[in-house]
């Protein structure tokens, strides 16, 4: 993609976690499309925003008013000094900033056909009901697709009109591939995956077939629809299955119809109605108004049931304007844009309405929001006061939060934050911490970020200037530290005390767990967010309510069987693992291993207590580092790379087959090589295959720099280096014993070491040859066995271990985090009023469950036992004081004095009254993974301890 919307090829260094969502064929459809975005106040721009982020060729700007002061409650391009300038000016420069391949243009002429006819979609938000039904009528008729949203308080509302049917191409991009080790010839047939590998697939799901032997009738198969536990058709004409294969998601283009709903939502007209009569929404908490939109609803919809309550609702909410709501309907409609424009992902059919009521309060609502506490008050907060009342807005600007993560959730987060006022008053604080700095990639999601600042800036730091810009009244710290046990004195007692809740942006799982025990501790509420893909869900951890974030945890990934990747892989993420720990074996534990034998004294020591064979096994490899194998030049280099090459992808196969010929059965009669086991074949060398040269190219040079030697980049030059290399024949080993099993191979040598932790290269820089080496090393690999490559932006993925994302799934889930927030501050006390929320936009599904009570025999997580160990003398509890806190007493009623004398009679009103209450024996005692006391300790040692603080 070019810069300013011009055509050219995709930035995969910018959209590369986009990529791994929408695929290259979507996008390429996206860079064509231009959209039309009319209606700049809060959800305009989030709906912009997102587009511009997501890369579609152009984005216009259309808002023919000024802004006003209410419009800075969730309108965050908006500056206090733009107020009275036009919106979509003001908004139009900061919006192009993010993201150069996007032509951004402003309009402020009223909309009118001439003006729509150029664009591919049309986004009407916050518009009037007679131009959402002229401008759908001539969308409609000349093929432009259109999408209406609209947000009142708590109230959303989404509209998608693609035409009288919509061809989807792609319904929810499913990945999932199996390996079946059979597949049942007949009618119908039937085909059984291998138990470790779960297919994934619902019944109605399409696949294709690939790679099958013996039938190869499958594979010239279109899509097959599958019922599960059940056949794939008629396969009884085809040949006998031999072995092998590939189950994949294959999708046929499906059709949508799209038709007129049977009814719309009657509140919502009456509501425009009342608007376009009076010209202006009902006030905020005004019975007369309310009573009056009622009333024009009911003259619109005759004979049909009405629920007053909600209606009235909708009136008292019609002037409130929420920025968690905004981003979250602002997500969803930004998701049906791209829908439309490529095709991929199963639209809305064709309404969605929404209602978060329950963050209103939860009793006396009547006497808390009143006309008086919920009238406008000429400041940017008006559209979020209108629904919650002047009280709570001025105790979201007392909140004190911590925000644990910069990224694309920390970014969205921080944002919602300052547009709600949270932290923004006098005892307000918000402080955020990331210790990562910007990269290229980020910028495609992570949109408080500009090009100038990747390398150069700390993500927590470039964050809080950044929102700090969008409302100046946040009071924001940004700390460089991460959050862990290693910084608990910066993070200590009286930063968590001060807190009045905490919001994880965190990408991993550890430190999640991590920060779920401090807020369990510290007994705050925690706010919990997570995305993957088009997926997203939202938790919300209430202490003393609710089970908290560790208290359920998914199943643990399976790992790939050690000798699957050593002899017997049968798909690509076999070999993208089995290079990795190339990668990590010949440039990465070789070198550490050389400088700790020149720089630490007692490596040798240490080296020989090991178990088994790794003694001999490490120091074999430093004496081929420093000796046999160490390079001179580059010519050295490539010349090792070229004889490894030669080792892994014929020499090791060669004797692969010479164990196990491709003919060798099973003790069952069974061929050895059926079913998940595919039969190699060697490779052989040659200059001229791109491939081959890749391999050598990057492990020279990888090579090269861990002896400080200069590579180089001349393909050239390195084929005609290699082509002077002399590789000894291939002469097969007798008596090498290959296990085929990890029980095996575990029987067999007991004392071998498990396979250590890959270090992951670094997964935007293409410059360094790690990720060049981990493909042409996989690919090859894949060669030996017949299993399809990867390209390098898959391999990317599966190898970095990349977590998909877009923005639309971000802005989406933070909004309903930050509605849930709403409920935190008001101290909801109902777990009926909170939500955990789940959805994936691909599909589209939202669901929403009551978080899982705290389970409570006579505790709950939540409870603790409350001592206090300093005196205000200083004198600090020791062990032995501390287990008598707890222990029964000898008889009811026994003196104090008495007991406690030996210990020092300062002590004794601390303890004696608590331990009645108590009558507990502690028999062990630890803090983190340290013992401190337990019952079973060797008495010296507990001598020791007893009386130490």
């Amino acid at each position: 993609m070019a810069k300013n919307g011009g055509e050219a090829e995709i930035d995969e260094g910018l959209y590369s976690r986009q990529l791994y969502v929408l695929g290259h064929e979507a996008m390429k459809r996206m860079q064509t499309s231009n959209v039309l975005v009319s209606g700049l106040r809060g959800l305009g721009v989030e709906v912009a925003k997102n587009l511009v982020l997501g890369g579609v060729k152009s984005v216009t700007l259309h808002d023919p008013h000024p802004a006003a002061w209410p419009d800075l409650a969730s309108q965050f391009y908006l500056r206090e000094e733009d107020v009275g300038q036009n919106r979509a000016e003001a908004t139009l420069p900061r919006l192009a900033e993010l993201n150069s391949y996007v032509a951004v243009s402003s309009s402020r002429e009223p909309l009118s056909q001439e003006l729509l006819a150029p664009f591919q979609v049309v986004v009407l938000t916050n518009s009037t009901l007679e131009e959402q039904l002229w401008v759908g009528d001539f969308c409609h008729s000349h093929g432009i697709k259109l999408v209406v949203a609209d947000t009142r308080g708590l109230f959303g509302q989404l509209f998608c009109d693609f035409g009288d049917d919509m061809v989807v191409t792609d319904t929810n991009a499913p990945t999932d591939v199996c390996t079946p080790p059979h597949t049942h010839k007949g009618c119908p047939g039937e085909v059984t995956c291998l138990d470790e590998a779960r297919h994934g697939f619902e019944t109605g799901d399409f696949v294709t077939f690939t790679e099958v032997e013996g039938m190869e009738q499958l594979n010239s198969c279109g899509p097959v629809e599958i019922r599960v536990l059940g056949d794939i058709g008629d396969t009884s004409e085809f040949g006998d299955y031999v072995r092998g294969g590939h189950c994949h998601p294959g999708q046929d283009a499906q059709t949508h119809p799209l038709r007129e709903p049977p009814m719309l939502h009657w509140g919502w007209q009456g509501l425009h109605r009342f608007i376009a009569q009076r010209g202006h929404a009902p006030r905020p908490r005004h019975q007369v108004g309310g009573a009056e939109m009622v009333a024009l609803t009911r003259a619109l919809a005759p004979g049909v049931e009405l629920d007053e309550k909600l209606l009235q609702e909708l009136a008292f909410q019609a002037t409130g304007d929420l920025a968690p709501l905004n981003a979250f309907i602002g997500g969803l409609a930004a998701q049906e844009v791209m829908k439309a424009v490529s095709g991929k992902f199963t639209p809305i059919t064709q309404w969605l309405y929404f209602d978060a009521l329950e963050c209103l309060p939860e009793e006396n609502k009547e006497t808390v929001l009143t006309e008086e506490q919920c009238r406008p008050r000429n400041s940017r907060y008006d559209g979020q006061i209108a629904v919650f009342g002047a009280d709570l807005q001025a105790k979201l600007g007392a909140q004190k939060y911590f925000v644990v993560g910069a990224g694309a959730i920390g970014c969205e987060l921080l944002k919602n934050f300052a547009m709600m006022g949270l932290g923004c008053g006098p005892e307000g604080s918000i402080t955020v911490t990331d210790m990562d700095t910007i990269e290229k990639s980020n910028l495609n999601r992570q949109f408080l970020f500009r090009p100038w600042d990747v390398t150069v800036r700390l993500k927590s730091e470039r964050a809080a200037a950044a929102v700090r810009a969008m409302n100046p009244s946040l009071r924001i710290t940004s700390r460089p530290e991460r959050v862990g046990p290693e910084t608990e004195r910066v993070y200590d007692d009286d930063f968590f005390e001060g807190l009045d809740g905490v919001a994880n942006a965190l990408d991993n799982v550890d430190a999640r767990l991590y920060m779920d025990r401090r807020c369990v501790y510290y007994r705050k509420p925690l706010l919990e967010s997570g995305t993957l893909g088009t997926k997203g869900n939202v938790q919300v951890v209430i202490p003393f309510l609710s089970e908290s974030y560790s208290s359920s945890q998914d199943p643990p990934e399976k790992a790939i069987p050690i000798c699957t990747l050593k002899n017997f892989p049968n798909a690509i993420e076999h070999t993208l693992q089995w290079a990795r720990d190339e990668f990590e074996g010949l440039f990465k534990q070789p070198a550490e291993n050389v400088n700790q034998y020149l720089m630490d004294p007692r490596f040798l020591e240490r080296t020989l207590r090991l178990a088994g064979t790794q003694p001999l096994e490490v120091l074999e490899a430093v004496e081929r580092s420093l000796v046999t194998e160490r390079p001179r030049d580059w010519p050295d280099c490539v010349a090792w790379a070229c004889r490894h090459w030669h080792r892994q992808y014929s020499n090791n196969i060669r004797q692969l087959l010479h164990n196990f010929p491709p003919e060798q059965t099973t003790n069952s009669g069974t061929l050895f090589w059926s079913g998940p086991k595919r039969c190699p074949h060697p490779l052989v060398f040659d200059p001229d295959n791109p491939l081959h040269l890749d391999y050598v190219l990057a492990a020279a040079n990888l090579f090269a720099q861990s002896y400080g030697l200069e590579g180089s980049r001349d393909r050239a030059a390195v084929a005609e280096l290699v082509r002077h290399v002399r590789v000894p024949p291939f002469t097969p080993k007798a008596g090498v014993r290959i296990h085929v099993s990890d029980q095996e191979l575990q029987s067999a040598a007991t004392a071998m070491a498990p396979m250590g932790a890959v270090s992951s290269p670094p997964q935007d820089d293409d410059t360094n040859f790690h990720m060049d080496f981990i493909v042409a090393a996989s690919n090859l690999r894949a060669e030996n066995y017949d299993i399809p490559p990867a390209d390098r932006h898959k391999s990317k993925l599966i190898a970095g271990k990349i977590i998909p994302a877009i923005a639309t799934t971000t802005a989406a889930v933070v909004g309903l985090g930050c509605l849930e927030l709403l409920k935190v501050v008001q101290g909801h006390r109902r777990l009926s009023s909170y939500k955990n929320g789940f959805l994936n936009l691909a599909l589209p599904f939202l669901g929403f469950s009551e978080p899982i009570a705290c389970p409570r025999n006579k505790w709950t997580l939540w409870d603790r036992f409350e001592v206090q160990g300093l005196q205000p003398d200083g004198q600090e509890m020791t062990l032995r004081q501390f287990l008598a806190y707890f222990k029964v007493l000898g008889a009811p009623g026994a003196a104090c004095g008495a007991l406690w004398g030996d210990m020092g009679h300062s002590w004794g009103p601390l303890l004696c009254a608590p331990q009645r209450e108590h009558r507990l024996e502690i028999t062990m005692l630890s803090q983190g993974v340290s013992m401190l006391y337990s019952f079973f300790m060797p008495p010296a040692k507990l001598r020791e301890r007893h009386d130490q603080p």
